[in-house]
């Protein structure tokens, strides 16, 4: 069974399951100056999973779940803030810490660690950063680092989720850039990956050509362009 990985431009992403479920990561859509004008507004959402607090990830979630009506899985102060923002108060169902598991429908999520910060615009602080894995019933294992350094304990994420495809950011500067995304892909051990957090801004300067010179040999880099989706076969 196949999931279709869409890349929205920045760290935004659109996964569709072979179920049919719509999960949106981390969608900042509008003011995305990579994000496809055709993409800025959904034509449906059944689920929305954020990283972190920073704008350029939370980017349009409440709009989203507004308008849709679907569940945002978060890191628990993050998806506190958001409640606060006007998004509905569902107990505890979708508030998630690291090593715990959501499952919504077919889709299950797992917040791991990550290297970075979590803020609001107006620097209230939003939990600590996170990376998810997500995996859909029958489908491959994605892991999505989040905005992150690469870390040690990376080689834990591999060992016990095993995941088919890691999504790194590789743009430097506010991430890892290539260099150290080469050595999280050691340290993951999956056989695929899907670059992002580049490109979108100057000071982000990283390219998957760089990657793919530094990558594990073996190693395929799947860098669609914004817009374009990838089939990703578990």
């Amino acid at each position: 069974m196949a999931t279709r990985l869409t890349w929205l431009g920045h760290a935004a992403f659109r996964l569709d399951t072979d179920a049919g479920t719509r999960v949106y990561i981390d969608p900042f859509l509008g003011g995305n100056p990579s994000c496809p004008a055709d993409e800025v507004e959904p034509e449906r959402c059944d689920l929305v999973l954020l990283t972190h607090g920073h704008a350029d990830h939370v980017g349009d979630t409440v709009a989203i779940a507004r308008r849709f009506g679907c569940p945002v899985v978060a890191q628990v102060e993050l998806r506190g803030w958001l409640t606060g923002q006007g998004l509905a108060d569902d107990g505890m169902a979708t508030s998630v810490n690291k090593g715990g598991t959501a499952t919504i429908g077919d889709v299950s999520v797992t917040l791991t660690d990550a290297n970075h910060s979590s803020s609001a615009p107006g620097g209230a602080y939003l939990g600590e950063p996170c990376g998810l894995v997500v995996t859909a019933t029958g489908g491959p294992v994605v892991y999505f680092a989040g905005d992150t350094n690469v870390f040690g304990d990376m080689a834990l994420i591999g060992r016990i989720y095993s995941p088919d495809v890691v999504v790194l950011p590789i743009g430097d500067h506010f991430t890892m850039g290539p260099r150290e995304a080469a050595v999280a892909l050691e340290l993951v051990g999956a056989g695929r990956c899907v670059p992002c957090h580049y490109g979108t801004f100057p000071l982000l300067t990283g390219t998957p050509d760089e990657l793919r010179r530094l990558a594990p040999p073996g190693v395929e880099v799947l860098a669609p362009p914004p817009g374009e989706t990838v089939t990703l076969d578990a």
